[in-house]
């Protein structure tokens, strides 16, 4: 009886592993062995991911990505966790999420079908739509009213991809340039070398704010999309990685925490200039941070 007693003990401490730790898998073990996560940032995605007067990356969704690193911290039980932070542009941030560059992307990334085959998303942090900026002056408000003009978008975003789809499905006969970012975009519109700048209405109004003359641009009233969402990304099929960062940012955007960092970002004077993009937070956007969805579908919000 005692030798099937200590049997029994053996078998379950070897069933329940080493008193206190825990084998972790992934990006999790990655960022334990390492002591560091590294967050991807954005240069020109105001207010989401941006540099500020001293060129350092600050924003909305960067400040979230902070309070999850905090959260991974935690959770691994680290006395200390390095946060790094790399450049990403359109084009390179899914293949740095990819390859293991960067654990996170923290700046305007739209969560749909297509990109859910590459990269994973946590829940939903903002909502918005595609339409286009352009000088009042050209008094352009529909985008059949941009039909045979040059227009140009960010290389590498979901706007890019509408303005060519609505092109070939409307016959606008429309010339459509690429930008490497946002900012170049928007100066093409500045200088005449593009009647509009298709992209999501929030970062067209960052732009508009911040430029020399804001009273000279309009936003069109016709959007080319639904609402939709915005997420983090992180890498596919890590499950408890995945899990870690969804607890994190469900908690604070329940929290007065998350709505108190919404208004931070749009609805008060924001770096380096002191503009403010006066976008209080929309119903849906309520209760997207009520009920927290990694849900790439528009009609779920």
């Amino acid at each position: 009886m005692r030798l099937k007693a200590v049997f029994l003990l053996t078998a379950l401490a070897a069933a329940c592993g080493p008193t206190g730790a825990q084998e972790f898998t992934g990006t999790l073990k990655k960022v334990k062995d390492s002591g560091a996560i590294t967050l991807g940032y954005r240069d020109s995605s105001v207010p989401f991911s941006y540099l500020d007067g001293n060129q350092k990356p600050v924003g909305y969704t960067l400040e979230i990505c902070q309070k999850v690193a905090e959260a991974v911290k935690a959770h691994l039980k680290l006395d200390s966790l390095a946060v790094k932070l790399n450049p990403v542009t359109s084009a390179t941030r899914m293949p740095l999420i990819a390859n293991g560059t960067i654990d996170l992307e923290c700046g305007s990334t739209t969560n749909n079908a297509d990109r859910q085959k590459q990269a994973a998303f946590t829940n939903t942090h903002f909502l918005t739509a595609t339409r286009f900026v352009a000088k009042k002056d050209k008094a352009l408000d529909s985008f059949d009213g941009l039909k045979g003009r040059t227009v140009v978008s960010t290389s590498g975003t979901t706007s890019i991809r509408q303005i060519n789809e609505a092109n070939t499905a409307r016959g606008l006969g429309l010339r459509i340039l690429p930008a490497k970012d946002h900012a170049e975009a928007f100066l093409m519109v500045e200088t005449g070398r593009a009647d509009a700048f298709v992209m999501d209405d929030v970062l067209l109004a960052a732009l508009v704010a911040g430029s020399k003359a804001p009273e000279a641009y309009a936003i069109s009233s016709e959007a080319l999309s639904k609402p939709e969402p915005y997420g983090i990304m992180l890498r596919r099929d890590d499950a408890p990685f995945k899990a870690v960062v969804d607890a994190a940012t469900a908690a604070l955007y329940r929290s007065p925490e998350g709505k108190a960092l919404y208004a931070k970002w749009f609805e008060q004077p924001i770096p380096p200039r002191g503009i403010n993009l006066k976008l209080p937070m929309s119903e849906a956007m309520r209760k997207a941070f009520e009920t927290p969805s990694d849900s790439a579908d528009p009609v779920a919000y």
